[in-house]
């Protein structure tokens, strides 16, 4: 019996969704050259970790990471790449253990970059000038037997003061509409049942497509050609800013066949002030009027917030008016962020800076007060029928899902379930704030 000497390749994302589907590309890139992928946690020839520096912890947690690898097998060639690899690439490239660093274009062809594996004295830095990344490469993630992360965009043109993501990604550029739209396919035909459309700044969608400035597309021309793709039972639209969600875009999805009334936008602060100390393009009375339009055209709709705390020059009664005002918005949850300095940003070098137990306090205060969100959200949808699709972990004996409006559900582990769509009741909330249901109908 011949010997299996293909080499084995792992795979470690942080960050977000973007950097999910950019992992399982460079994966199948991997499988394309001869090599044969296994969990991090196994021994494998070739370790890659995708990294992110939105945020201190993601920065601090790529040396453990590391570590956990070598403890794997400490012969293994490590690679990094994304996001932190692009700013610092040479503070990775001391950190004991790595071997090769990957800039923001690089990291797409990093299978060129491998000769024969060996461990590195020191670790080997490619990285661009970040003007450089000026073109598209297309992802998406199909790790997830029930949903794919499809990326439709990439790079930013805003200057948020305390945001990174312009100088480790590169100026906004999206996918061209037909290859969107193939991808799309290609993810349904695979048997995947939900769709996320991911990318840095996906409203604004169709700068830089065909390598061009202007907008050939925008992000509703988008989803009004992703709906009409057959074969998609469901499409959810990530994070997307308030000043690029357009009220033409919420009516079209309130009337959809695929997309679900799902949406992630971003706040930051609730105070005027600070979202001008941090160059936002909105402020706090245009979100108002998206929240509710959203709740107008689809008052069953999940609405998610993005919030950041501690933000130099952010007082009490900054913060105050932040809770006070998202406790008048109907909204469904929050992800709250407590405010790090990250290098080369305006922000850092700002006057009034808020203390790190104030930050912490003012934190743990937004979370408490997005558990009761949505727990208020989830006692709304008691009685009501939704389409729950399934996942596939048995977690402690049980099977979880979602809602097409985000609701979490459970039921008793049955192996059947994974991958399917059922039509149920919700019936009431366990103590562990998810959802129980009755079943009516079975889709798929």
């Amino acid at each position: 019996m011949p010997v299996n000497t293909k080499k084995k390749v792992a795979f470690y994302t942080l960050g977000c969704k973007l950097n999910f589907s950019e992992t399982s590309t460079i994966a199948r890139n991997f499988k394309d050259e001869g090599f044969e992928r296994v969990d991090f946690s196994e021994t494998a020839d070739i370790y890659v970790i995708n990294t992110c520096s939105v945020t201190e912890n993601a920065d601090k947690r790529f040396k453990t990471i590391v570590k956990q690898a070598q403890k794997a097998n400490s012969d293994a060639f490590v690679a990094a790449v994304g996001c932190y690899a692009q700013l610092k690439p040479q503070e990775l490239a001391d950190v004991n253990g790595v071997d090769l660093v990957l800039g923001a274009t690089e990291k797409f062809k990093i299978t060129d970059y491998l000769n024969d594996l060996s461990k590195n004295d020191f670790g080997e830095v490619h990285s661009c000038d970040i003007n450089d990344a000026d073109f598209y490469v297309g992802s998406y993630s199909i790790g997830d037997r029930t949903r794919a992360f499809l990326k439709v965009q990439d790079g930013c043109d805003y200057k948020c003061t305390y945001c990174t993501i312009p100088l480790a990604r590169g100026i906004s550029r999206s996918d061209e509409l037909e290859s969107v739209l193939n991808n799309a396919k290609e993810i349904s035909a695979k048997g995947i049942k939900e769709i996320v459309l991911t990318g840095v700044n996906i409203g604004d969608y169709g700068k830089g497509e065909f390598g061009n400035k202007k907008h050939e597309h925008t992000f509703l021309e988008l989803v009004q050609a992703l709906d009409k793709v057959e074969g998609i039972e469901r499409l959810r639209i990530s994070s997307i800013e308030p000043n690029l969600l357009k009220n033409e875009t919420i009516d079209v999805v309130s009337k959809s066949r695929a997309f679900v009334p799902h949406f992630h936008i971003p706040l930051q602060s609730g105070h005027n002030d600070i979202l001008k100390l941090m160059k936002r393009r909105y402020m706090r009375e245009l979100y108002v009027d998206r929240v509710a339009k959203i709740n107008e055209v689809m008052p069953h709709a999940c609405i998610g917030v993005d919030v950041i705390v501690g933000f130099p020059g952010e007082t009490e009664e900054h913060f105050l008016e932040t809770y006070n005002f998202l406790n008048t918005l109907d909204i469904s949850y929050l992800h709250v962020f407590t405010y790090s300095e990250r290098d080369n940003t305006e922000a850092a070098s700002f006057e009034n800076v808020v203390p790190k137990n104030v930050r912490s306090k003012r934190s743990k205060m937004l979370r408490g007060l997005s558990t009761k969100m949505r727990r208020a959200f989830y006692e709304k949808q008691i009685g009501t029928s939704r389409t729950v699709l399934f996942e596939s972990d048995n977690k402690e004996g049980y099977i979880h899902g979602f809602t097409e409006n985000y609701v979490k559900v459970k039921a008793p582990w049955n192996p059947e379930l994974v991958n399917t769509l059922h039509q149920v009741k919700l019936t009431n909330i366990d103590d562990d704030g998810l959802v129980r249901f009755d079943f009516e109908t079975v889709f798929a």
